[in-house]
């Protein structure tokens, strides 16, 4: 049997997840990282992605976070997210809603807005998108 670590993913909603799993990878600042068991200490910021887990016994989940941090310590891993949900949970159509209305925002040179507020709606709707895609091809309906 594989080893295993204890992850909590929670967000400041709720807890999303807390079991034994072989192995996390999120997005982090620097890219995709993969925590097993042994990893060094690690704390790092996480960008809007999916996170995938692999549960004792080889199950897999994916998860969406819109940010937030990771932290590695000893036998532990815990993913604090500012949003988190299961892929599964996410509402497609209003990420594909809320993409678009974002791309338009920014395309829209004319009146008052705030880019800094619509880029990160857009990097949060295409991130989710991304996290569904990844559901599907794992699922072969991609």
């Amino acid at each position: 049997m594989a080893m295993t670590l204890h992850c909590d993913i929670v967000s400041a909603e709720e807890q999303i997840y807390s079991g034994l799993v072989e192995l996390l990878v999120a997005t982090g600042v620097e890219g995709e990282l993969g925590v097993c068991y042994g990893h060094a200490a690690l704390l790092t910021r996480l960008i809007p992605g999916p996170i995938r887990i692999v549960e004792q016994g080889g199950v897999e989940q994916i998860y969406y976070a819109s940010g937030g941090f990771v932290e590695v310590q000893g036998d532990v891993v815990t993913v604090l997210a500012d949003t988190a949900v299961r892929a599964d949970d996410i509402d497609e159509a209003a990420a594909e809603l809320a993409r678009k209305d974002a791309e338009e925002t920014l395309a829209n040179q004319q009146g008052e807005i705030d880019y800094g507020r619509a880029s990160a709606q857009l990097a949060e709707a295409t991130a989710q998108l991304a996290t569904l895609r990844k559901v599907k091809n794992r699922a072969g309906r991609g």
